[in-house]
């Protein structure tokens, strides 16, 4: 079975209310469908969600970097040939949302060759992974009565809090203010998305002490080296690399520099091949990890559970897995349903990607 096509769909719906967070704001899911055709019919697809504020990407510069010079590199090789698809697009720098597509497309293939869930094959640990939801920028009744919904609604009771506002004090009410309206039961934890100082996020930390806060995440740019060395030295919780540890190298460079000592796995940046590289990479460290969220829709977070819920190490923490519900639509014939705080994976062969024609002729941009 052999690659022999390789099509790339830019597509875009429209989010409810934008979502804003230190690095940016999300109004549109202006995201790629990646479909990977074999000769014997089998079709594996992913999509790939740019993120031009955090990895220099775009929908045009996806679509371009995929047709222009991965798919030539691909036809020919088998979906098994991982190591040689990586060798080929590693040649290139950058673009780790194209090359993550790529990989996860060829996983759905092989679960589907093979009669078995992509999770299964990677690890089959358990079917669903308990789920967090970011919750953004706006003013702290509105962000208390986003995770109410939440909780009341979904049964999802750990919520990721984005900070990074000046002056850093508004961010600190907000998380005060959830912690009471929620109780103690709720988990919470912040992401600073680099928004931050190194002496505001030592600020922040010290007058968030008593919130039973369970990780930070990237509060200051991974940049301020030793500045933040210093400060992950002093956290009472676990620091959590995220956009500064997308590679397995990177990863090293994080935890074993003293600038993390948690990492974030977000499989729309590395992948199934490489999120698990770095997933075994921490479990050798005696690093905690979870699941992160590239702002993806169903397609993406279908993937993110997938690989959630294949190992121990990555389902023992709530994975960031509920941004879709703020799109105003999808493109899955069947929607995903969180329930019971909980988000199954699907059952059937491969990835269980089934795309509804009608609404991706609706909202393709290629047409």
């Amino acid at each position: 079975m052999k690659i022999v096509q390789v099509e790339t769909i830019p597509f875009a719906i429209p989010y409810a209310r934008p979502l804003k967070f230190a690095s940016g704001e999300v109004h549109t899911a202006d995201h790629v469908l990646v479909r990977v055709h074999t000769d014997e019919g089998l079709v594996g697809t992913a999509e790939a969600p740019p993120r031009p504020y955090t990895y220099g990407e775009t929908q045009e510069s996806i679509v371009a970097v995929i047709e222009k010079i991965f798919a030539p590199q691909l036809l020919g090789l088998t979906p098994l040939e991982r190591e040689a698809v990586h060798e080929r697009l590693d040649r290139t720098v950058g673009n780790p949302a194209a090359k993550a597509a790529l990989d996860m497309a060829l996983w759905d293939i092989l679960g589907q060759a093979a009669g078995l869930p992509v999770s299964a094959l990677l690890g089959g640990y358990t079917d669903r992974v308990r789920v967090s939801h970011m919750v953004g920028f706006a003013p702290a009744p509105e962000m208390i009565a986003e995770a109410e919904h939440m909780r009341s609604a979904y049964g999802v009771t750990t919520f990721k809090v984005k900070v990074g506002r000046r002056p850093y004090r508004e961010d600190v009410a907000a998380c005060r203010a959830l912690r009471e309206a929620l109780g103690p039961d709720v988990e919470l934890y912040i992401d600073g998305n680099r928004g931050w100082t190194v002496s505001e996020s030592a600020r922040a930390l010290r007058e968030m002490a008593d919130l039973g806060l369970t990780f930070a995440e990237e509060l200051c740019p991974a940049d301020d080296v030793l500045g933040r060395r210093w400060l992950v030295a002093q956290s009472p919780v676990l620091f959590i690399a995220d956009e500064s540890a997308t590679r397995t190298g990177e990863v090293t460079r994080e935890l074993l520099g003293g600038s993390a000592t948690a990492i974030s796995i977000k499989t729309a940046r590395t992948g199934f091949t490489a999120s698990q590289r770095i997933l075994h990479e921490c479990e050798g460290l005696g690093v905690e990890v979870v699941m992160g969220n590239q702002i993806d829709g169903q397609i993406g977070s279908l993937c993110s559970a997938a690989f959630g819920a294949a190992h121990r190490a990555s389902s023992r923490h709530a994975g960031e897995l509920s941004n879709f519900l703020g799109m105003t639509d999808d493109l899955l014939t069947e929607p995903l349903s969180i329930e019971n705080g909980t988000l199954r994976v699907r059952e059937g062969a491969g990835l269980g990607i089934d795309i509804d024609p009608d609404k991706l002729a609706r909202y393709r941009q290629d047409r």
